[in-house]
């Protein structure tokens, strides 16, 4: 059985947390760690954190595979990684139960071949281990826009276009009706500024400004830097005033209480440098935050989870901008919420140009609920 352990602070050369694969005889699996190494930190390309985790992760439920199916890693091919394929296709993940949704069994496709490729690069193995195939695919930000060809592995499965929607107003009223704190605090921060898991998990107090010298009817929105992001590319959000003020409150009343009711029990207790708390004096965790939305949409009898209030956000954020684009033809409201969302490429920000067509009369009034409700001020 294959084992992934995380190394700790103080190795030279390997990140604290970086992930190490070991066999059934406790031997570092020395390909695996070879790429993941230099996928982190070596000529310059060192990645975020959570994306060689996120890797190492794949890696480690293929090279168990191969060992339970007594298979060299080094002696594949296009058939031992299709079986692969269909057998998350056939069967459920042995960690929640639940089928594997297509993204995911493609996501670990891909990582499987891009180390293969890594290793064929190296001369290590002699042939790749799968095929590709030439398709047509639309380029938005190279150059010149439009069709280019490019190499798509065939491994990979078709997946169905699923578009977000965003959150009509009857369905944000119910779920913040069944949010408690500090969840409906995060929500906020999702659905005002497209703050993702992750973004919320990494605010400190000490990141929120100062308002008491700021005129709500001045400046109704204010600039926050983040540096917890997303492949940890830093950006700036624009929550409203009001949000601003309200987290200040949940500073000064809410956590300060956890904090001495812990600090009553545990004259050692320390609180945690993050802005959100739980109940038992710890930090909120992606985790925790994924199980609390998980019950305020299913008490609010709505699908969904806490990105759908990022999506509602860029959506919101997109139709206003394109309305504003009409009088001022020098607006890229595309670019601009592609800029506030953190998207690497705007190929993916253009999803939401469909998403805004499809749902305008829903759009509409949650645009009207998020700039009447929560942003009064910025309507």
């Amino acid at each position: 059985m294959v084992t992934i352990v995380r190394a700790v602070a103080g190795n030279p050369g390997i990140p604290p947390s970086f992930p190490i694969l070991l066999d059934a005889h406790m031997e570092i699996i020395e390909p695996a760690f070879a790429w993941l190494i230099e996928y982190a930190t070596i000529r310059g390309r060192g990645r975020a954190a959570e994306t060689v985790r996120t890797y190492g992760e794949h890696l480690h439920d293929w090279f168990d595979t191969l060992e339970q199916s007594g298979i060299a890693w080094d002696a594949i091919d296009e058939g031992v990684i299709a079986a692969y394929r269909n057998r998350m296709l056939e069967g459920p993940s042995p960690h929640t139960g639940r089928p594997y949704a297509r993204a995911t069994i493609n996501a670990r496709v891909h990582t499987v071949c891009r180390f293969y490729a890594w290793e064929h690069q190296r001369r290590l193995i002699a042939d790749l281990p799968y095929t590709t195939a030439e398709h047509m695919l639309l380029d938005l930000e190279g150059p010149r826009p439009g069709l280019k060809a490019v190499n798509v592995n065939t491994l990979t499965l078709a997946e169905a276009e699923r578009l977000p929607r965003p959150l009509r107003a009857d369905e944000l009223d119910r779920l913040f009706a069944q949010l408690g704190s500090p969840a409906r605090l995060a929500a906020e921060w999702a659905l005002t500024a497209g703050l993702r898991r992750k973004e919320i998990c990494g605010l400190m107090p000490d990141m929120i400004p100062d308002n008491r010298d700021i005129a709500p009817e001045d400046t109704p929105l204010v600039g926050v830097p983040l540096t917890i992001t997303k492949g940890d590319r830093p950006r700036t959000v624009y929550p409203p005033i009001r949000l601003i003020d309200r987290t200040h409150w949940y500073i000064g009343e809410e956590r300060a209480r956890i904090v001495r009711q812990h600090r009553r029990r545990n004259p050692r207790y320390r609180p945690p440098p993050n802005l959100l708390l739980t109940t038992i004096g710890t930090a909120m965790t992606k985790k925790r935050l994924t199980a609390l939305f998980a019950e305020g949409f299913a008490a609010a009898g709505i699908t969904g989870t806490l990105h759908w209030l990022r999506h509602t956000f860029a959506m919101a954020m997109l139709a206003r901008l394109q309305i504003q684009a009409r009088d001022n033809p020098n607006l890229n409201p595309l670019k601009i919420v592609q800029v506030l969302m953190g998207h690497r490429s705007i190929t993916t920000t253009a999803i939401y140009l469909r998403c805004v067509e499809l749902h305008e009369r829903d759009l509409s009034e949650s645009l009207a609920w998020l700039y009447g409700e929560l942003i009064p001020d910025a309507a």
